[in-house]
């Protein structure tokens, strides 16, 4: 699987049509989580916050996962992330970005809760403005921030379900492809009109069969889109891991799909022909299932320590959390390469490290030039990095500027 996942081919040229890097100059959250107003003037460095646990150093990772598309590092709802108490069930977080790009000013991005009465709608809604000008979706961020995440959450990630691995590929996809995340909505949407009209019919509700056809079009169309994407991402990825040695375990990866196992041998557009038979195929045990049982929707990512050959999901925990550090340092080298160096918010990641990989971490973060976060409750931990990075104490939801 894993050759059939990861054809031959040349990576890393420099993608002319990304954003160029931005680096944030300010950071301003109202109303969110536990914080009811702070705001951190940054100087491009990496950034440290240390402070006891339950102070509010994830909290502000969280804020800043909202300036790109979806739902957060943590997979909040909107409404989940109001301050408790607040005077309104809204909330708000803004940045200032300067960018080789964005002559002048620093230009500033903002995201939040839209209040009902504003946006005409009972459901809760997300509001996005880049200088002041209000977005269609929050998919305009990613044309102007690449955001990957670890935090503590994710140290299970390897020996848990498919769906957080997916997520964390997919978030690490839209780094190279803006589009990928409008696609994951798109054939999910459809997906869902499916399996909705397929449940109707076991209520005697017979479907429009040529209503389920345009649907499953429209999944093949995106499916097919979605898993090439994911394909040409784990190239770039495989290829970025073999050419880099260092204290961090060399990760192995492969792609586990129907439509990537499809493409590694098929055009796309035969795999969109063949998926679009495969659910027309399926439509009465996805029916009895009141699901479909074949998309992208179920891939999963596998992993292998590269030394030991050892399944991710075997290894020590330790092992598993620099395995993560790998795929991202990885990740934000291609991102580099390309000229869209991302932000990488690391939330504890550094206490399970020695102190040799903690100061390769450092080491990495400083040539790349990412403007990374990294939360943590000892300062000594972090040390090593020394004048490199900015630091912040967190207490009781208040941020304070810290000599470093």
């Amino acid at each position: 699987m894993l050759a059939r996942s990861v054809p031959p081919q040349t990576i890393l040229p420099r993608d002319e049509s990304r954003t160029p890097s931005a680096t944030m100059r300010w950071l301003s959250v109202t109303d969110f989580r536990c914080y009811t107003q702070a705001r951190l003037n940054l100087d491009g460095r990496p950034v440290v916050l240390t402070g006891e646990n339950g102070a509010g150093k994830t909290n502000l990772l969280e804020a800043l996962s909202f300036l790109a598309p979806g739902r957060g590092l943590r997979w909040a709802r909107l409404s989940e992330v109001t301050r408790i108490g607040a005077p309104a069930q809204t909330w708000a977080v803004a940045a200032g970005l300067d960018a080789p790009h964005i002559p002048g000013a620093p230009m500033r991005i903002s995201t939040g809760l839209l209040p009902a009465s504003e946006s005409g709608h009972t459901a809760e809604r997300r509001t996005v403005r880049i200088d002041g000008s209000a977005q269609s979706s929050s998919a305009a961020l990613a044309q102007l921030l690449a955001v990957s995440w670890l935090t503590p959450d994710m140290d299970r990630l390897f020996a848990e379900g498919a769906s957080g691995r997916r997520q964390f590929f997919d978030r690490l996809t839209l780094g190279f492809d803006t589009g990928h995340g409008a696609r994951l909505n798109a054939y999910e949407r459809a997906r869902q009109e499916r399996s909705r009209l397929l449940r109707d019919e076991m209520t005697g509700r017979r479907a429009d069969p040529a209503w389920l056809d345009a649907l499953e079009a429209a999944m093949a169309e995106h499916g097919v889109a979605i898993a090439a994407s994911r394909c040409e991402t784990l190239q770039r990825l495989v290829q970025a891991l073999e050419a880099h040695s260092g204290p961090f375990p060399h990760a192995l990866l492969a792609l586990d799909g129907l439509l990537e196992d499809m493409l590694a041998d098929t055009p796309a557009v035969d795999v969109e022909d063949r998926y679009r038979a495969v659910l027309a195929a399926a439509r009465q045990r996805d029916k009895e299932a009141g699901r479909a049982l074949e998309g992208p929707h179920r891939s999963d990512l596998l992993v292998w320590h590269g030394e030991t050959r050892m399944p991710a999901g075997d290894c020590s925990t330790g092992q598993q959390k620099a395995l993560l550090i790998s795929i991202v340092l990885a990740n934000a080298r291609i991102l580099a390469h390309a000229g869209a160096t991302p932000l990488l918010l690391l939330d504890e990641v550094v206490a399970h490290l020695d102190a040799r990989r903690r100061a390769a971490l450092y080491d990495a973060i400083s040539d790349l030039g990412a403007q990374t976060w990294m939360t943590g409750t000892d300062r000594a931990l972090f040390d090593a990095m020394g004048t490199r990075a900015q630091y912040f104490t967190v207490t009781d939801g208040a941020v304070a500027d810290a000599a470093g």
